[in-house]
């Protein structure tokens, strides 16, 4: 069944404001708002925003690669646009639902669909506190931050920070920290995607700490959990010879 209404979005780059007339003048198209697809045009960025934005529309985006980094973009095309999305794999992305606690008392909830993290603000290192499940794992950990990765987002800031890739449906998040200073031989763990994380500032005053999800910040937070909120499916669409499960294992083998 094909798709009847198809939206477009374009970042503000030179090349995607041009695909994006390009495929404009070319099919017929409805507000992004009203689509029963969404063609997204730019890189990572563009995605990860237009996903947050039609964050309950439900409904599924394709991606085409006209930014610098283009992980869950596919390649440019204009011809056959109806017949590649009908054929394009659909892949089903669960985000990281982030509460944040603060000093002041406030309280804030934001979505994450590549990861969650927690960093240092100042000159002094984080001293954080990790529990999984109620049960304290590691009672200190001095570091510039930690991050929690979905699948989706194991090959963005985690792989920078030396965190594992992993495959999408292998049912795990990677808990991955920042330039750990003690324990200093520690690189982090893989846990099962249903687990609750939750992290605690120890001298939250002395060695203030916030709280990223994917582009929401949250300043000087004292305690933020982390679940993968698997009530919420988001579906990007991929090319079957170039699809997200092939990337990431592709990634694996690059030196």
């Amino acid at each position: 069944m094909g798709f009847e209404r198809i939206g477009f979005v374009n970042s503000k780059s030179e090349n995607a404001v041009a695909a994006g007339e390009a495929l404009r003048k070319r099919y017929d198209h409805v507000d992004p708002e009203d689509a029963d697809v969404i063609v997204v045009l730019g890189g990572d960025g563009t995605m990860l925003e237009t996903l947050h934005t039609h964050f309950d529309q439900n409904v599924p985006l394709y991606g085409m690669n006209r930014g610098t980094i283009g992980f869950l973009m596919n390649a440019y095309r204009e011809d056959d646009l109806p017949a590649l999305l009908d054929r394009a794999d659909h892949v089903g992305l669960h985000p990281l639902r982030m509460t944040a606690r603060t000093i002041d008392g406030g309280r804030l909830e934001a979505n994450a669909i590549n990861e969650v993290s927690l960093l240092r603000e100042t000159r002094q290192a984080a001293k954080l506190k990790i529990s999984v499940d109620g049960k304290v794992r590691l009672p200190e950990l001095i570091c510039d931050g930690a991050l929690v990765a979905t699948p989706a987002g194991s090959t963005a800031y985690n792989l920078s920070a030396h965190g594992p890739i992993l495959p999408v449906g292998a049912g795990l998040l990677a808990l991955t920290p920042i330039s750990a200073f003690r324990p200093r031989r520690w690189r982090g763990a893989l846990l099962p995607s249903d687990v609750e994380l939750q992290f605690d500032v120890l001298e939250p005053e002395k060695r203030p700490v916030s709280a990223v999800a994917d582009y929401t910040e949250v300043r000087e937070v004292t305690r933020v959990r982390i679940v993968q909120n698997h009530d919420i499916t988001l579906t990007l669409l991929f090319d079957p010879e170039h699809n997200l499960e092939e990337r990431i294992l592709n990634e694996q083998f690059v030196s």
